[in-house]
């Protein structure tokens, strides 16, 4: 039988999304801005290193990563944060989905405090934190991440009995969908926090290196800087979109050597480690920065136009970073079925990526807008979304 703990997750947003829309025809040629899926070309060397290793296809790959990857994994992080791992401190995932799941599973003990644990989470959040949660039994606790609070969430406004029970806590920076970025300020409260109440912080910085000026700071690189305890932090990137290699499947999770002996003895049992071919094309592409920097200015074009469509739009805020436009609407779910009858263009309402709380819930009043597509077809969607939806 499936476990009763699972009857109460919600369907998953694109089914929902199908569900509400695919009834309608579309009122326009159907441009799809619903899904994150990086558009812009990947490098055109990633092929030829894929056929030059695709013999080894022949082979299991090590569970841990080959030693070149993980050590191209840690000279990444030393240029980007400033940060010294032992490569036995870093191990691929095949997709990051998958250490963002099975960090419950290595890193969530049964009780808390003689409770049930905790597992924190923003809201809107990304469905696998939620799913993880409940795969151990811990109680997911939805904190909002409102426009009043920086679209980040406010884990310090929590009771002292939630966090003395929480043992892990998730936080995506920069945000999926709203594109806010955790500052350096917000760090050093978040690791003080779990320091205090003995913690851990999963923190998922894949869209880390898609920005409109400045780089975020990540959240090892402060508690590096802070002198916190090594475990206390645990880090997820993907190369889907700093690299536009979604179907790679490529990412890694990284963090203090007690933790990645567990997530490393998880993976000996249940894992699925990258094939060899795929970690040495993921290799050479984390020693690369050269077609990041170019993805990046493709993005911060769009930023720019979404600026220029959208800036007389009351309650518009422009992303800080990543590759989405969380736009204020009044009820996302009719604003996404009118916007696809009218127009065409296909969106998220944002109620599908957050969970109802005695607070409300935050993404009701919003449409997730992905900015993936060539540029032509997104200025063409923004367009159109902003004529139907706010009549300008």
């Amino acid at each position: 039988m499936f476990p009763e703990r699972f009857s109460n997750l919600p369907p998953y947003a694109f089914p929902r999304l199908r569900a509400l829309l695919d009834a309608h025809a579309p009122g326009g040629k159907v441009t799809h801005m619903s899904i994150g899926e990086p558009k812009h070309a990947f490098p055109a060397w990633v092929g030829d290193i894929l056929a030059a290793h695709v013999h080894e296809f022949a082979k299991y790959p090590p569970n841990d990563g080959t030693p070149e990857l993980r050590a191209a994994i840690a000279g990444w992080i030393a240029r980007r944060y400033g940060v010294s791992l032992d490569p036995t401190q870093v191990m691929p995932l095949n997709g990051t989905r998958e250490g963002l799941y099975n960090a419950g599973m290595a890193l969530c003990p049964e009780t808390r405090n003689g409770k049930q644990p905790v597992v924190l989470m923003p809201n809107p959040f990304y469905q696998v934190y939620a799913v993880s949660a409940v795969s151990v039994a811990a109680e997911p606790v939805f904190v909002n991440a409102t426009r009043d609070t920086g679209h980040l969430p406010d884990y310090q406004s929590l009771p002292a009995e939630i966090l003395d029970r929480t043992a892990l806590c998730y936080i995506c920076s920069p945000a999926n969908p709203q594109g806010a970025v955790a500052d350096e300020s917000y760090w050093r409260r978040l690791i003080a926090l779990a320091e205090k109440h003995d913690f851990q912080i999963l923190a998922d910085e894949c869209y880390s290196d898609l920005y409109r000026d400045t780089a975020p700071p990540g959240a090892l690189q402060v508690a590096t800087a802070m002198g916190a305890n090594p475990e206390r932090v645990v880090i997820f990137h993907s190369l889907s979109k700093r690299s536009n290699l979604p179907g790679l499947r490529s990412g890694f999770v990284a963090g203090g050597p007690e933790t990645m002996a567990r997530v490393r003895q998880l993976r000996a049992y249940a894992g699925a480690p990258l094939p060899l071919p795929i970690q040495r094309v993921s290799e050479k592409i984390w020693a690369d920065e050269a077609h990041v920097t170019e993805n990046r200015a493709l993005y911060q074009r769009k930023f720019d136009m979404a600026d220029r469509i959208f800036g007389n739009v009351p309650g518009y805020e422009p992303p800080q970073a990543g590759f989405f436009l969380w736009l204020p609407v009044g009820d996302g779910e009719a604003a996404t079925l009118k916007l696809w009858q009218d127009t065409g263009v296909r969106v998220l309402p944002g109620a599908y990526l957050s969970r109802d709380t005695d607070h409300g819930n935050p993404g009701e009043g919003y449409i997730r807008v992905a900015l993936v597509a060539p540029e032509l077809e997104t200025e063409r969607g923004l367009t159109a979304i902003r004529d139907c939806l706010y009549g300008q």
